[in-house]
């Protein structure tokens, strides 16, 4: 007997998130075990991991200290397995995106519990079981998807509040892209990156995480500017984290992640932060659906708010041709194997034309504004 496709909605197992709860983790941590390795860069050890170390100590914690190398590539990642003598009862990564899918990918392979903890609210990387991986020269790799969810995902608003405003912004043009997405794929009834058709409930916490971040977002930057927590700030990181991370994984990524995917093929704007690409290519598809215009204002207008990309200069692509924008453009075409399913023009021209578009259109918003 045939069934139909099934819908799959995947979690991790726990989702913490209080202001100082990374001391007084160890309630939570113990349920694991009492032998860790953490991962983490020298950014973080020297910020808030190396405490957090101590701490885990004084609690009667086992624990082996491996550094980051700064890139989530199969070479770094086999670098840091290596680096492991003893298996541990679990790992524990501390940090931004990277930093954390290298945790996973060593859970993964040790068959070990994962405890995720976000010192950033820059991705919703933390929930999800794949790792991103990249090549050491920075470029895309691959989708690395796991077996399970992390066990435990531990956040904490005191320690996020005191990273530069920045991330925070990167993380709403990150999670604004999770419902536009869904719904992409959910039109086309697309299998999504839990490898099924998306949810009812995914798409639901996709739109609750958009509703958020336009209702909380702007005050939220604020309080982060001032290196303090607020309900709006604590609103928005789990909008940026656990919302999101929910929506993309169980209701699929489409356009917009493939196009950002593909920038490091121009070789230029290297300092962007995944959410900043994700912003400008979430324009781009939103122009691409021929999406209406008090839509993609109010987009655009909160993306102006909290300074993320809006023209090509501020991708650092001002001089770009379009045989330059053409690779970019190619590349995110071939990226995806259902872009070409998506009810609306995706060849790598439309996606030129669409980019293009953004910019004047940008440009032209901004004008008006300043005339106003």
């Amino acid at each position: 007997m045939q069934i139909d496709l099934p819908k799959i909605f995947i979690s991790p197992s726990n989702y913490i998130q209080a202001k100082n709860i990374l001391f007084n983790a160890d309630p939570y941590l113990s349920r694991y075990g009492t032998k860790a390795v953490i991962v983490g860069d020298e950014n973080v050890y020297g910020l808030v991991g190396d405490r957090f170390i101590d701490y885990l100590k004084d609690n009667d914690y086992t624990v082996t200290k491996l550094m980051f190398g700064g890139e989530a590539s199969p070479e770094e990642i086999q670098k840091a397995i290596d680096e492991i003598k003893d298996t541990p009862d679990f790992v524990i990564g501390i940090g931004g995106g990277k930093t954390l899918d290298t945790a996973k990918e060593i859970g993964q392979h040790l068959n070990i519990y994962t405890v995720i903890i976000p010192t950033l609210a820059s991705t919703d990387a933390p929930i999800s079981r794949l790792s991103v991986l990249y090549n050491e020269d920075g470029t895309f790799n691959a989708y690395q998807f796991h077996t399970k969810s992390p066990d435990l995902v531990l956040v904490d608003p005191a320690v996020i509040s005191q990273a530069p405003p920045r991330f925070l912004a990167s993380g709403f043009g990150d999670a604004l892209s999770t419902y536009v997405e869904a719904k992409a794929v959910g039109d086309i009834h697309g299998f999504t990156n839990a490898q099924g058709i998306g949810t009812i409930t995914a798409m639901k916490i996709a739109q609750a995480s958009t509703d958020t971040i336009f209702e909380f977002g702007a005050q939220a930057f604020e309080a982060n500017k001032a290196k303090v927590v607020t309900p709006a700030l604590e609103a928005v990181i789990e909008a940026n984290i656990l919302m999101s991370g929910l929506g993309f994984e169980s209701g699929g990524t489409s356009l917009a992640h493939a196009l950002q995917n593909s920038f490091p093929a121009l070789k230029k704007g290297k300092h962007l932060m995944h959410g900043e690409k994700v912003a400008y290519s979430l324009l781009t598809q939103l122009l691409m659906e021929n999406a209406e215009r008090d839509v993609i204002n109010h987009y655009l207008h909160f993306f102006l708010q909290v300074g993320l990309p809006t023209i090509l200069e501020d991708l650092g692509w001002e001089d770009a041709t379009d045989d330059e924008l053409m690779l970019v453009a190619n590349d995110a075409a071939a990226a995806w194997t259902g872009i070409d399913q998506l009810r609306f023009d995706t060849s790598p021209e439309a996606i030129v034309a669409a980019m293009r578009a953004v910019d004047q259109y940008s440009k032209d918003y901004q004008g008006h504004a300043l005339a106003e």
